[in-house]
């Protein structure tokens, strides 16, 4: 598995350094902060000589990488969040192009489980009207986007299962925390508590890979969950 890495900051270095256990191998990286930056995304020698890209560069940068990317034939996955007002476009994009894109606000595998245990409970709490439901996540203090697109999934999930009172949603930035997002329903006198947390940020690197594996040959639009097939 050919890879050109779209981003070479903190994740695009773990997936770099991960790659080998996935039988991957780094074929370039595009980063003018890098000196590793191997030129623009635009350059057709990329074309034939990647079999995906990985994005973890910043909100404002995706649409033109997945552009420029889709006009290459290059399948991608995308692992930086906060880019939702540009869904469409990326998405006409991609499809314009025929080519396969794994999107997810978290690449974790734990996390991708922990939304289909979020959406059962808010089912079963839906009934019970004297509780109340909150979000709250947890990143380090340089995440750019608040809340967390983990944590916007984690709200869709239980709108989806029909939850349909308040969701209070709130967000910390601190220090180095890798990522924690915490489920909440408050009764009277008791509160149940589900919380994901991960331990540092290796889960979302690996998880990246695994997408990229994955849609390697593939056509489509896809998400973790087509990934693990939850």
């Amino acid at each position: 598995m050919r890879i050109l890495l779209v981003g070479h900051g903190r994740m695009g270095r773990m997936v770099a350094d991960l790659a080998p256990q996935f039988d991957g191998e780094i074929a370039g990286i595009v980063d003018p902060q890098s000196p590793l930056h191997a030129g623009g995304l635009d350059e057709d020698r990329w074309r034939g000589s990647v079999d995906v890209a990985i994005d973890f560069t910043f909100p404002g940068a995706v649409k033109s990488n997945v552009e420029a990317l889709a006009r290459l034939g290059i399948n991608i996955v995308i692992g930086t969040t906060g880019w939702a007002a540009d869904e469409p476009a990326i998405r006409r994009a991609a499809a314009d192009a025929g080519i396969g894109v794994v999107a997810a606000p978290n690449f974790s595998a734990g996390v991708v489980l922990f939304e289909a245990i979020v959406a059962r409970a808010a089912s079963l709490f839906e009934a019970q009207r004297e509780f109340g439901a909150f979000v709250h996540e947890a990143h380090h203090a340089a995440k750019k986007d608040a809340p967390s697109g983990t944590a916007l999934l984690l709200e869709q999930a239980m709108r989806d299962a029909g939850y349909t009172r308040p969701i209070d949603v709130s967000s910390t930035r601190a220090g180095q925390i890798p990522g924690i997002h915490t489920i909440g329903f408050d009764g009277p006198a008791e509160t149940i508590v589900l919380t994901h947390s991960a331990r540092d940020r290796t889960a979302f690197g690996r998880g990246a890979l695994t997408a990229a594996r994955w849609v390697t040959g593939r056509r489509g639009w896809f998400t973790m969950k087509d990934v693990l097939g939850v």
